[in-house]
């Protein structure tokens, strides 16, 4: 981009213009050196390129920040010009000024306004700045993938984790809720890679897996759980004992039961509450049997069982 006188200085407003000031100096200036009042004026058309450039500047909050944190050095190291006209739009102040809206970038910035390709200019790092390159690659907020034990799901837990950042290895202690599900992510804020020319730090995202469980099975903050009976039991009705994320419980199963509902002994949920736990009934039918079995089946099947 080149050196630049400042941006206020441009402008002609003090540095600390309100929104407002800002968005008056530009309009006038606008109107004075718009191209369409100044045909073939090559001097008004960089007064004009200049007044564009410090109102993009000036006109959104963060990149005003940055220019009156760093100033214009500091701020040509951070934006390229790309970067400074990105979102900018002023067709409709355009409109307002009385002049067309159409493809006056194209014209006088040598590219298409809004959409379409521009050639990207790269600014490389001076004395203990990274790249922008270099940092666009890094990225400040970290994503990091944990798997949990099911259990630890169910119960909360601490885990010690290890990332790199692009200063080094950190590594954290991260309390696990209760309840989480896979997919699920945690946010440590302030825990990301550093940003080397605001000094603040991204954040680290922490993607929960969670493992699968020999027994249970998660539906929501269900659990299922699979249990199997004799056939006479089926039958007949039993109490079994059955497992449950708090232990064995007893669990009376009356007679034709396919599924029984513990009512509060799923998942904790972020309200407090918990899911149920489902029971699903296996009927063991055997493979073999006795002749006595034989005999007594086919009397049950003649007395229309």
């Amino acid at each position: 981009m080149g050196t630049k006188k400042d941006y206020y200085e441009i402008l002609g407003v003090p540095k600390n213009a309100s929104d407002e000031d800002i968005k008056k100096a530009y309009r006038k200036l606008a109107l004075k050196y718009h191209p369409d009042r100044n045909p073939n004026n090559k001097e008004a058309e960089e007064r004009f390129k200049e007044i564009n450039e410090a109102y993009a500047v000036l006109s959104d909050k963060e990149k005003r920040k940055q220019y009156d944190t760093f100033g214009m050095s500091g701020f040509q190291q951070r934006y390229t010009e790309e970067d400074i006209f990105r979102g900018f739009n002023i067709g409709d102040l355009f409109r307002d000024l009385g002049f067309g809206s159409g493809d006056i970038f194209s014209t006088i910035f040598g590219r298409q306004s809004g959409r379409g390709s521009r050639q990207r200019q790269q600014y490389y790092d001076v004395g203990d700045y990274i790249s922008r390159e270099q940092q666009s690659s890094i990225g400040l907020d970290l994503n990091y993938e944990l798997e949990i034990p099911f259990m630890d799901a169910i119960r909360g837990a601490t885990k010690r984790v290890s990332f790199k950042t692009q200063t080094g290895t950190e590594v954290l202690d991260v309390k696990i809720p209760r309840g989480i599900e896979s997919g699920k992510k945690l946010r440590l804020k302030g825990k990301g890679n550093i940003d080397p020319f605001t000094g603040k730090r991204g954040d680290l995202y922490i993607t929960i897996k969670v493992g699968d469980h020999p027994v249970f099975k998660r539906t929501g903050n269900d659990i299922y759980v699979k249990h199997t009976v004799k056939l006479t039991d089926a039958i007949l009705g039993t109490t079994a004992e059955v497992p449950s994320v708090d232990g064995p419980k007893q669990v009376k199963i009356p007679p034709g039961a396919k599924k029984i509902r513990l009512k509060g002994l799923g998942i904790p949920d972020e309200k407090g509450g918990r899911g149920d736990q489902y029971v699903e009934i296996n009927i063991e039918v055997p493979k073999k049997i006795t002749d006595r079995q034989r005999y007594l089946i086919e009397e049950l099947k003649k007395e229309g069982l």
